[in-house]
């Protein structure tokens, strides 16, 4: 498709965040059908909190998979095309089809851009000998296979120097990692490391607390401030750059588990809507844009200084529809936004940590009890509940 389209809205990404907000605008404003238009190629749609279980074998990858042109809601037009240039300064974009669309707002929800390619030789490496990640549809079956072939030696989980998406994952696969070897009797002759370019385990101190008793318990060697540059896959071989000094160091892997560098994807870091890093540059309260009144953004690609989950997306959502809203009918955007976000942290086959907390780091939980304790029924609800709430609330915008 090429040529000029004119909508009310467009709204850039069909992750989470896109799809929430479309289904909300389309339930709350009728006048609206038929004015949005969602732009996205992809064909497929993951529910990707998932994937930390498939990785694990305690999940299918196939349950986390649905065809996109399931969940576009009804009244919204999807262009099957890629964005490749905002003009903001004229109301317009462009795909890279060459078809402009011209709107009166525009919701940003393109998510994060995962750099294999910033660690030399990953790329090359990734999906195979021990060389596994969570983070990609078509590689998170080779974590379960890097598991079951484990014989014992060195296991490393990694976590990079960039903000990523679901912050605690790099971790819960390590811990699921270390019961599974318990199970198949290598963990005596394992060594679990975790190479963090964090400074520590986990920014909330109540939850930080809970996961340092989890990795002293599991007798795991926690490495800080230690980001992965390189993987030379001949010889098995990590290398680990510190993070204050520069200094390299070369470790072994029998498996690496690797969380990618990650940043904002390339078409917005370019723009003129990105701050400095490259993100959209928000509000982080309204998540209107700071410099085109018109335009909003939430979830991954904005520069909301809150984890990256999808927990977040769930909150976010709300907040921009009733804000874009009164922004049309010419009234006060009075809802805001508190950073809330969620982690629940897996420590193993049937426990969970469930984190909540707020931009300053404040626990913001959910339920009557201490949710830095690890519960069987914490985890339940991420593995059985969490999916259902998904694809049947949270996508459909009644939750």
């Amino acid at each position: 498709m090429s040529g000029n389209k004119q909508y009310t809205v467009a709204i850039v990404g069909a992750g989470s965040g896109g799809i929430s907000v479309a289904a909300r605008l389309v339930r709350e404003a009728a006048h609206l059908r038929g004015k949005i238009v969602l732009i996205d190629p992809a064909e497929k749609h993951y529910y990707q909190p998932l994937w930390t279980l498939v990785g694990a074998g305690a999940a299918k990858k196939e349950y986390t998979e649905r065809d996109q042109s399931s969940l576009i809601p009804k009244g919204v037009d999807w262009l099957k095309e890629s964005v490749i240039a905002f003009e903001p300064d004229n109301n317009q974009l462009t795909t890279d089809d060459g078809t402009t669309i011209s709107y009166q707002y525009l919701v940003v929800a393109a998510g994060i851009q995962i750099n294999w390619h910033k660690v030399v030789g990953l790329k090359e490496a990734i999906g195979k000998d021990g060389v596994c990640s969570n983070y990609s549809y078509d590689y998170v079956s080779s974590t379960w296979e890097s598991l079951q072939n484990f014989k014992g030696g060195n296991a490393i989980f990694t976590q990079p120097n960039t903000p990523i998406k679901c912050g605690g994952a790099p971790q819960k696969i390590m811990y699921l990692a270390d019961d599974y070897f318990r199970k198949s009797g290598v963990r005596e002759k394992s060594n679990v490391i975790f190479a963090s370019a964090s400074g520590g385990i986990f920014a909330v101190k109540k939850y930080a607390d809970a996961l340092n008793q989890v990795v002293e318990r599991k007798n795991i060697t926690a490495k800080y401030k230690k980001n992965l540059v390189v993987i030379d896959a001949d010889n098995k071989n990590a290398v680990f750059e510190d993070v204050d000094s520069g200094e390299r160091e070369t470790v072994h892997y029998d498996m690496i588990h690797v969380t990618p560098p990650m940043g904002p994807p390339d078409f917005i870091a370019e723009s003129q809507l990105a701050d400095e890093a490259g993100w959209i540059d928000v509000d982080p309260y309204t998540l209107q844009h700071k410099r085109y009144d018109n335009v909003f953004s939430l979830g991954d690609c904005s520069n909301l200084p809150t984890s990256k989950t999808g927990a977040a997306i769930r909150k976010q959502a709300p907040v921009t529809v009733y804000n874009l809203l009164n922004l049309m009918r010419n009234k006060e955007m009075t809802q805001q936004y508190d950073g809330y976000t969620s982690c629940p942290l897996v420590t193993g086959y049937n426990s969970l940590v469930l984190a909540e907390f707020d931009y300053d780091n404040n626990p913001m939980e959910s339920f009557p009890f201490d949710q830095s304790k690890e519960r069987y029924s914490m985890f339940l609800m991420k593995k059985n509940f969490l999916p259902v709430m998904y694809w049947d609330g949270m996508l459909k915008g009644v939750m």
